[in-house]
């Protein structure tokens, strides 16, 4: 990735390089004039086909179009001595991709000389082959990426169970990431999995073992139970249950801190809780509804429900605005811009847009479309440009966290999304995705009948129903005004 350009400066660097013509500090003199830090980087990785035919690195320039070092006369070292390819050479006169590979090869191999477990062999075979080398040597040289590496390399066999065992980190999640995505681990469904593993440390904070126990039971035969009959967790799904594990705590130690077992729990005891907290506290009505089915306190009990329709929305006059000024927002890249017009244009949920695939879209000369519901819905200009940048320009591929991804907006785990958290955040430099999607839904409610929306975008009946209520748009009534103009 180019690092971005500080601003020019003709006062310290009064001679314009003779590329950008900015004033930066010359690197290299060549035959088209001094060239800047920044165009001598770029020059050295500019890759394609010659006019005279030559393929490879085209540092130089003839009538304004990139040419080989032969047509423009430009001198410069980019040939490899390890592959003997044309390339940005990183040192010892060999290439990015060779030393990276030298790299691996080093912190890979067995304090015996022994070659490497079949599980890393596969590891080190997806960093080799990486197209962008540069970030997997920078990635791979991380003093505490080293560290594990090295010290999985001492491992004959490599396992879900062996890793386990090893001290929870981003590196090991990452690094068994990488062992999934390139098949020498079978996958399995992490999140069920860190689920159990935070919930037996969870349950070392409850200060009654009384209510320890009740909590081991809610989080085995509720929580736990769930995600076994799932395909496969979702995030929304773990956050949740974390959620709600954590306020069934609060509230015993609570009850604990007034003499109280569960059992003896009354409407008084819940109502003082709730009102002496903050809001988060009526999510503990997810466990008092398991505590009732499973016959441990008063059916009648119950907390006061948080109240719908409170949350800001955006109105359509500044989504009107943020769509229209989305194309001229250079600084936010093509795939956010993607996720925002889901947003703005088609109220799409943050947790259900990370988790598009490229095959729900389609981009052709003509038309892209994109399906949400079970519609196929035609993108216009110019919100259909984010959608053909990603399609003419994909990255996914030169990195061994991605090489065979099919997430539109892929995350920095290897295999997996983006986390809706991480994209909410970037979004929220431009506006709130929460207003908008509830202004979007709001406005949209007004223009067609709920059935139809919750077709062509992928909701529930009963949730635009609501949304469709709220701005006087009830489907009931659409139906009715249908009814009194056939009768005419």
């Amino acid at each position: 990735m180019t690092r971005p350009r500080k601003a020019g400066d003709s006062q310290k660097w009064p001679e314009a390089c003779g590329r950008c013509a900015e004033h930066h500090k010359i690197a290299v003199r060549w035959p088209d004039g001094g060239i800047c830090g920044y165009c001598y980087q770029q020059a050295k990785r500019t890759r394609g086909t010659c006019a005279c035919g030559h393929e490879g690195v085209l540092p130089g320039r003839v009538d304004s179009l990139p040419a080989c070092r032969r047509c423009s006369g430009v001198r410069l070292n980019v040939d490899c001595i390890g592959c003997g390819k044309e390339d940005e050479l990183h040192s010892g006169s060999r290439c990015w991709s060779c030393i990276l590979a030298l790299t691996v090869d080093r912190i890979l191999s067995p304090p015996d000389n022994q070659p490497p477990s079949p599980e890393l062999q596969a590891v080190g075979t997806a960093l080799k082959s990486m197209k962008r080398a540069n970030s997997g040597l920078t990635w791979i040289q991380q003093p505490h990426v080293t560290e594990f590496l090295q010290q999985l390399a001492t491992e004959p066999v490599i396992t879900h169970a062996r890793l386990d065992e090893l001290p929870a980190s981003r590196t090991r999640e990452y690094v068994r990431g990488l062992l999934v995505e390139h098949n020498a681990l079978p996958r399995r469904d992490e999140l069920s999995a860190r689920f159990s593993d935070w919930a037996e440390q969870a349950l070392d904070r409850i200060t009654s073992p009384s209510h320890r126990e009740i909590t081991r039971r809610y989080i085995r035969w509720h929580h736990q139970r769930r995600m076994n009959q799932m395909d496969e967790v979702t995030r929304g799904t773990f956050l949740r249950a974390k959620q709600a594990v954590t306020v069934a705590i609060e509230l015993q130690n609570w009850l604990s801190d007034q003499g109280t077992e569960l059992a003896e729990v009354n409407q008084a005891h819940l109502d003082r809780w709730q009102a002496e907290g903050p809001t988060t506290r009526s999510i503990a009505s997810r466990f008092l509804d398991w505590a009732i089915r499973t016959n441990l306190i008063d059916p009648s009990l119950k907390l006061q429900p948080h109240r719908r329709g409170t949350s800001r929305r955006l109105d359509a006059a500044a989504q009107s605005e943020l769509v229209a000024n989305l194309s001229q927002r250079a600084e936010i890249n093509p795939r956010d811009r993607a996720a925002a017009i889901l947003v703005l244009v088609f109220g799409q949920q943050v947790s259900d847009i990370v988790q598009l695939t490229w095959d729900k879209v389609t981009v052709t000369e003509e038309l892209v479309t994109i399906t949400l519901g079970t519609v196929e819905i035609a993108l216009t200009s110019p919100i259909d440009e984010p959608w053909r940048e990603l399609v003419a320009a994909p990255t996914h591929h030169q990195t061994a966290a991605h090489p065979n991804s099919n997430w539109v907006f892929r995350g920095g785990s290897p295999g997996r999304h983006i986390q809706a958290s991480t994209l909410t955040q970037r979004l929220s430099t431009a506006f709130s995705s929460r207003a908008a999607r509830l202004g979007t839904l709001h406005e949209l409610t007004k223009l067609a009948p709920v059935a139809i929306i919750a077709e062509a975008l992928g909701y529930s009946p009963a949730t635009i129903d609501r949304h469709a209520l709220a701005s006087s748009a009830n489907y009931m009534e659409y139906i009715e005004t249908l009814r009194k103009v056939s009768a005419r």
